[in-house]
């Protein structure tokens, strides 16, 4: 038997950590460069002004109303183009509502806070990445802020991408400054209050998520294999540490929106504790379909488990959204069918259109709400907007009777 020739010394193979840890450093200094050399210190995100028309759609009157209530000095004047048509900041479409309110034959026809009802907490989730979770999320808090209600947009995924869109930039904005993980954190929390912002529409605040937040899962695991102890000292269950921070703001907000991580870890689990709603959002295909099941299946057990030591009541409502939905596709109109007929009313009535409107939107991290409609195709926006104001008044009637109101 030939003898192999002695030959260089092989190298070291890397681990697939430090393969993974060194890409990550090099595109994390560069993508942190290429933010700092365009990023404008105290930047902040602005929303456009609202025509008439849709300052009305959201106070829910319309333009002639609105019109003779200017006229009649019933209500705060605002700015004009050279046309001479008027235009509406969030802020004063809220201002607006106050004062529409003082004269209203009806109490409540224009303000919209829950009053003595439970705040509203809804969790948006899916553990399948495409299922236009965040896009819902952050499309729900924008309308029901200007639609009036106290809302606190929550990001629970530490890519942070709800975040980016409430316009935020976690990579530069919260260096040496609070977010979520700092309130949820097993050594010293900090108050909750503490981690939140307001944000560039009237009556909208956000608790930003950054990568840090994904320490929670891995600190979760730590405390659990030691009997639910950090330091030595009990702590408060994984299970309800989002739950009391929330408690804390109870009086601050109507309505709160958690967008979940893609993933059915601690920090989901944690989201669906505190949920008195929960929305799954599923695209009609047959592998996304299979995806939801598995979450449904793993939910279920897992939840069970939190049930069982007292962590969890039941929700106020549990719905399907279906998302990215081709209404004239055919593979997807056999999956629509078959959702609707196994969970009936369970699936939104509504569903959220694929269109270009939305997605070229998403492209600048912004919401159907942020963009001009006079930017794009007239029909496109319409068709978006109108699909994604059905969606979420769909599930604001769902929030309505869970306060026993109808409208």
């Amino acid at each position: 038997m030939n003898e192999i020739p002695a030959g260089p010394r092989p190298l070291a193979i890397p681990s697939t950590s430090e393969e993974a840890l060194r890409r990550s450093e090099k595109l994390g200094d560069a993508l942190s460069s290429l933010l700092r050399s365009s990023y404008k210190p105290h930047e902040r995100k602005t929303l456009r002004l609202f025509s008439a028309a849709e300052a009305a759609s959201f106070l829910r009157t319309t333009p002639t109303n609105l019109r003779q209530a200017h006229n009649q000095e019933k209500i705060i004047e605002v700015s004009t183009k050279v046309s001479g048509r008027r235009m509406y900041s969030s802020s004063e479409i809220q201002t607006i509502r106050g004062q529409l309110e003082k004269t209203a034959k009806s109490k409540g026809a224009y303000l919209k806070k829950r009053g003595n009802s439970p705040m509203a907490v809804v969790a948006v989730s899916n553990f399948k990445g495409g299922s236009a979770k965040t896009t819902t999320a952050a499309h729900m808090a924008h309308k029901m802020a200007l639609d009036g209600y106290r809302v606190l947009a929550c990001d629970l995924d530490p890519q942070g991408s709800l975040s980016a869109l409430m316009g935020f930039n976690v990579e530069i904005d919260f260096e040496g400054t609070p977010t979520l993980y700092d309130a949820l954190r097993y050594g010293d929390p900090i108050p909750f209050d503490d981690c939140i912002y307001e944000t560039h529409i009237a009556n909208l605040h956000c608790v930003p998520a950054s990568l840090e937040l994904q320490t929670f899962e891995h600190e979760t695991a730590r405390v659990l294999a030691n009997q639910n102890t950090w330091g030595g000292k009990a702590v408060v269950p994984f299970y309800d540490r989002l739950k009391q921070a929330l408690a804390s703001v109870e009086d601050s907000y109507d309505v709160v929106i958690i967008d979940c991580p893609p993933q059915l870890g601690f920090l989901t689990m944690s989201a669906i504790t505190a949920a008195n709603g929960i929305l799954v959002t599923c695209v009609p295909g047959m592998m996304d379909v299979h995806s939801m099941n598995s979450f449904l299946r793993m939910a279920g057990d897992l939840m069970e488990v939190v049930e069982d030591n007292g962590g969890k009541d039941g929700v106020d409502f549990f719905r399907f959204l279906i998302t990215r939905h081709e209404p004239t596709d055919g593979p997807q109109i056999e999956i629509v069918t078959l959702l609707r007929h196994l969970f009936g009313s369970d699936v939104l009535t509504n569903t959220l259109l694929k269109s270009t409107a939305i997605s070229d939107a998403a492209l600048t991290e912004e919401t159907i709400y942020e963009v001009d409609r006079s930017n794009m195709t007239k029909s496109t926006y319409d068709r978006a907007r109108q699909s994604v104001d059905a969606c979420v008044e769909e599930v604001e009637q769902l929030i309505l009777q869970m306060w026993g109101r109808n409208g």
